[in-house]
């Protein structure tokens, strides 16, 4: 298959979906052009909208990207598929796919009619040596089918172990001593071990998810407070000396966490007893760590304590060149989670160790069709070559023409009910598209605000803060704001409407808590963001009143009370900091006359009080911020 100028990869975790797109240079290696990734939500009460979230954050990178409809190699994790390492006894090269085949129905739990499948032969050992590795076919094509609606098509599937292995060959070359290379997902850890041109690797179902269900137990707290507790506070505990020279509450957490780590120490050491005894490998020499489970503080530090070997970052970029465009700081913060992208681009560019390809039934008929393209460009050539000899043959050819011409018909006429019946299909398949796009843009949204209110209780947990409301805010308008105004002035100066009636809850039951409040008129669509419905028609008799319009917010209005501090007269400012660093849900920047960024201050966004009566328990503020994107209010 001839690659496009670009090669586009894409790695599709539990927790994090990236994509990388690259070019070849005039020496054939690789540079990286574009790079961009987003998280979604892990939590185990969420798995149902996995596929959902990871479609529609595949849809955004490939539209901040502007992938088009590109073909793209992406990479499924370790835990998705069925791997096994089998020996091969000596045959002659002509019988291994047979054999292998055979092998593949001994070990693959499910029939293979109901699995893709590939395998590898691996070079390095005494004896001749395949790995297989097969998925259930309706898996891959819920997955592959999640990519498509995205808008891009399939080139190649890979296996993130395998993508980690090309790319860690390509970096360092072939390793003289054992090697371990620990990828530290989600909700898996993919564990490869290296030797020369030995090969082996195995999922342990030990990941970031499992240290943040281990704080959700020990806390009482929810699955989302727990990753926004680990990713703010959270280290590993490195021992009683450490522990001393650090705040007692992070302490309590850090032991937490070092206890969910020792699962994936204790699984290391029964796969390395495994690989010894089973494989005939070495035990590791040096460890590698990669994945976005490595993020946490002193994780290094942690697996060079407990395994007493030397420990370094996976950096597969050692091997690729970084276009001008690219954000380098970015690049070299996430650089140990872009092995799976990296070992994906290399498949592009013919320079892979490993070539597994899980290829989906619709992209192998796409291939046949392709393949069979020569062979019509051949037969229509011998067709026109023999048009010079119909000339001798006239009548009979009119005859066999005519012939052909009636048997076309009868299939036209005979095909006819059945292009209506598609038709009514097709048309069915549109309708249930948006209601599940409606559906998912909901649970979306709804996703949305449960992170918003999180880093919100995050950012603002303190002593001398307390709220009282977290008001959506409808209609806000950033370009109204006057640098030069007083700081009152321009909080007032902002217009937009809340979208929550001070009266809510004196409602009455079945009417609605939400303000009337008519949506602008519809624009030009933007994409990646979901139209405003049209405003309700005026009702006549006899008439069914159209739905109202969805209320889309764009910015919350937080109110609250900040206790006066001797030590800091601006606690609300510092607090408003943990947003500013950490936080997805809101923006702090605005477009100047020339497309520019102007990063918004606090004097922009929050209006609080510094005097009051000495009776006062507190002293109101109120802080507007604009939200990351606009979001349904229902």
């Amino acid at each position: 298959m001839a690659d496009t100028p670009n090669s586009i990869a894409l790695n599709i975790g539990s927790q994090r979906i990236s994509v990388a797109v690259f070019e070849t240079s005039k020496g054939g290696d690789l540079v990286l052009k574009s790079y961009d990734s987003e998280s979604i939500v892990a939590d185990p009460a969420l798995e149902a909208s996995r596929i959902s979230q990871s479609r529609i954050a595949i849809g955004d990178l490939a539209q901040r990207l502007k992938l088009g409809k590109s073909k793209v190699r992406y990479a499924i994790s370790g835990q998705a598929v069925f791997t096994r390492f089998v020996k091969l006894p000596p045959i002659q090269a002509d019988n291994v796919e047979q054999l292998v085949t055979f092998e593949a129905q001994q070990h693959v739990p499910f029939p293979l009619e109901e699995v893709v499948w590939d395998y590898e032969l691996i070079d390095g050992a005494a004896e001749k040596e395949a790995v297989i590795v097969a998925i259930k076919g309706d898996a891959l094509d819920e997955i592959n089918g999640t990519v498509n609606e995205s808008g891009l098509a399939t080139a190649e599937v890979d296996v993130a172990p395998m993508a980690l292995y090309n790319a860690f060959r390509a970096a360092y070359g072939q390793p003289e001593e054992s090697v371990l290379l620990v990828d530290i997902g989600a909700k898996t850890s993919n564990l490869l071990y290296m030797e020369g041109t030995r090969f082996f690797t195995r999922s342990v179902p030990v990941g970031g998810a499992a240290i943040t269900a281990a704080i959700a137990k020990e806390y009482h707290i929810s699955f989302l407070d727990a990753e926004h507790q680990k990713i703010s506070n959270g280290l590993v505990a490195l021992g009683a000396g450490y522990d001393q020279q650090i705040d007692e509450a992070v302490s309590a957490l850090a032991t937490v966490i070092r206890n969910a780590l020792g699962r994936l120490i204790s699984e290391i050491t029964r796969t390395t007893s495994y690989y010894r005894s089973q494989q005939g490998g070495s035990a590791p020499r040096r460890v590698v760590l990669a994945g976005g489970g490595a993020n946490l503080p002193y994780t290094l530090e942690f697996f060079q304590e407990k395994l007493n070997l030397p420990v370094e970052y996976f950096n597969p970029l050692q091997a690729v060149t970084l276009a001008k465009d690219i954000d380098v700081e970015q690049v070299q913060r996430e650089a140990h989670m872009m092995g799976e992208l990296v070992g994906l681009a290399l498949r592009g560019v013919g320079k892979s160790q490993l070539h597994i390809d899980l290829v989906p039934l619709t992209v192998e008929q796409a291939r046949a069709a392709d393949r069979r393209k020569p062979y019509l460009i051949a037969a229509a050539a011998i067709l026109i070559a023999g048009m010079g000899a119909w000339t001798f043959m006239k009548n009979l050819a009119a005859t066999k023409a005519a012939e052909e011409a009636r048997s076309m018909l009868e299939q036209r006429d005979s095909l006819a009910p059945l292009k209506s019946q598609i038709d009514g299909l097709l048309k069915k398949e549109a309708a249930l598209r948006r209601i599940t796009d409606a559906y998912t843009g909901l649970e979306s949204d709804h996703a949305f605000w449960m992170d918003l209110i999180s880093e919100v209780r995050g950012a603002f947990a303190s002593d001398a803060v307390w709220l009282t409301d977290l008001e959506p805010i409808s209609g806000y308008d950033l370009a109204s704001l006057d640098p030069k105004a007083s700081p009152g002035a321009r909080t007032s100066a902002a217009n937009g409407k809340e979208v929550v009636k001070e009266e809510f809850s004196n409602t009455n039951y079945g009417a609605s808590s939400l303000n009337q409040i008519q949506p602008v008129a519809a624009a030009a669509a933007t994409p990646g963001k979901r139209p405003a419905q049209a405003p309700a028609t005026t009702k006549r008799p006899g008439q069914v009143p159209a739905p109202a319009a969805t209320t889309m917010a764009n910015a919350i209005r937080i109110k609250g009370f900040w206790r006066d501090n001797p030590k800091s007269q601006n606690v609300v400012s510092e607090l408003l900091k943990n947003l500013r660093e950490k936080s997805t849900s809101f923006r702090f920047t605005i477009k100047d006359a020339k497309g520019g960024d102007i990063v918004l201050s606090d004097e922009q966004i929050l209006a609080i009080t510094v005097e009051g009566a000495p009776e006062d328990l507190g002293l109101p503020f109120q802080i507007t911020l604009p939200l990351a994107r606009e979001v349904a209010v229902k």
